[in-house]
């Protein structure tokens, strides 16, 4: 599709990758900056949706593959909506990842925040994975539970390469490859989060 005949159209911005990789970081960022470029902007982060839209469900792997087609649900009503869905979650399996981009079609541009196991452990001020490895947590993705990486994301992102604004640059370039957004002046650089989750 020509680059610039999306423009104004929805879109979903799935970043799925372990506990602690930088999804939340990275996507607030490009949050922002969507708010400023392109106007209707909504989040669905997995972790508020399993408490609002998906309360009561476990950590098995139904119960995690339900969490994830209900936030697939929601992202695909609003993106046909014109809505810019932002969508943090770890979904942790392939096969539902891809229903969901069934589901929503060619809107769906999946983001792969890739970082190791120990830099992911590392930056958790929870102590989730201590308590994972320990044994204290069960089902804890890419500890007990297996993670299953993307084979063909829109964007792989290596968080333990490069700084997390460096990264938000990088997915809004690829929305303006995709047509979603046009280019703004080059050089303009992006607030730097706080914080790295």
């Amino acid at each position: 599709m020509e680059n610039g005949s999306r423009h104004g159209r929805g879109f979903t911005l799935w970043f799925t990758g372990l506990s602690g990789a930088g999804k939340t970081t990275i996507a607030e960022i490009v949050e922002r900056e969507l708010h400023y470029r392109h106007g209707k902007i909504e989040v669905l982060d997995g972790d508020i949706v399993r408490t609002n839209l998906s309360k009561g469900l476990g950590f098995s792997r139904e119960d995690r593959d339900t969490n994830v087609l209900r936030i697939g649900f929601v992202a695909d009503l609003l993106t046909r909506n014109g809505v810019g869905v932002i969508v943090s979650a770890i979904s942790p399996f392939k096969e539902v990842r891809d229903q969901v981009r069934r589901n929503i079609g060619e809107d769906f541009i999946e983001i792969f925040v890739d970082a190791p196991l120990e830099v992911c452990a590392e930056r958790d001020v929870k102590g989730l994975y201590k308590k994972a490895f320990s044994g204290e947590i069960t089902q804890f993705t890419g500890v007990s539970d297996p993670y299953e990486p993307p084979s063909t994301p829109e964007l792989h992102i290596k968080t333990d390469e490069e700084e997390p604004h460096e990264s938000a640059g990088r997915v809004l370039a690829r929305l303006e490859e995709l047509g979603y957004l046009r280019p703004v002046n080059e050089g303009r650089v992006l607030n730097p989060p706080l914080h790295q989750t």
